[in-house]
């Protein structure tokens, strides 16, 4: 079934990088106008305006199906059950996340997993015995997240991200809407706290990812992944012993003159 659909994805991307890409298609001021209009409307019906609307053009999901992808799969999922959802599948995931995919796409109903792998001449030319992530962690994520993760967005005019204030502190001033290369990055939950996330998921019967009972509270590639110890910041466990923070997919959008990027909910 994972094979099946691997090569419909491969497929999909295909189809899609046929596109024509028309270059920019928001700018700062789009994201100043978004955060306004929907100032203080609930994620709920503000996803819901956003398609009924036709808002966001063509957009997509990212999800790394870790500790706390299921609440926003299951949002836009029960309005949408067709929207693309991409899961860079780096070939370093843990076995429990490949699995955790699989249910999560089955229990919402989800129609269009898109597996986005890297490419394996660059593989083989940049990391062929694939130990890259224990002396260059950036080098390893560019490889395997940040290149194949560009490529496939590239057609999309928005895209969603799964991304908390209280998640880090690299995280706890971003807006609901931003835009990164021209596209509309879209952070429905980015006010959401821990409680609020555990208690929807609760009352909407969503199974939690293994690994969270283990200790592991923020969930990447297995090599570079640790426990958490209580009271620690839930992503002090990735990249442990490193000067990293992030992976590289979610690069600081660039602020102006109106603020954009101010952290309106």
């Amino acid at each position: 079934m994972a094979n099946a659909r691997l090569a419909l994805a491969g497929g999909e991307q295909r189809r899609r990088a046929d596109r024509i890409d028309t270059g920019p298609r928001y700018s700062a001021t789009d994201a100043v106008r978004m955060n306004h209009m929907f100032r203080g409307r609930d994620t709920s019906e503000m996803l819901t305006a956003l398609f009924a609307d036709n808002m966001l053009g063509d957009a997509a999901i990212v999800s790394s199906f870790g500790a706390e992808s299921a609440v926003l799969l299951h949002l836009i999922g029960s309005i949408r059950r067709d929207i693309p959802v991409l899961f860079l599948e780096t070939g370093k995931h843990f076995s429990e996340t490949l699995a955790y995919r699989d249910l999560l796409v089955q229990r919402i109903g989800l129609t269009n997993l898109i597996n986005i792998m890297p490419d394996p001449a660059l593989l083989i030319k940049k990391d062929e015995n694939g130990l890259r992530w224990s002396y260059d962690p950036d080098g390893c994520c560019d490889i395997r997240k940040v290149l194949p993760l560009k490529a496939a967005l590239a057609p999309y005019d928005a895209q969603f991200s799964g991304r908390k204030a209280f998640q880090a502190e690299t995280r706890t001033n971003l807006p609901r809407f931003e835009v990164a290369e021209g596209r509309l990055k879209v952070n429905p939950l980015i006010d959401w706290d821990k409680a609020r996330i555990e208690a929807y998921s609760t009352a909407h019967n969503l199974p939690a990812h293994p690994l969270v009972a283990a200790g592991y509270p923020s969930i990447g590639c297995a090599p570079c992944t640790s426990r958490v110890a209580p009271g620690e910041d839930p992503r002090s466990g990735r990249w442990k012993g490193w000067d990293k923070v992030e992976c590289g997919i979610h690069t600081p959008a660039l602020s102006d003159d109106n603020g954009a990027n101010d952290p309106i909910f």
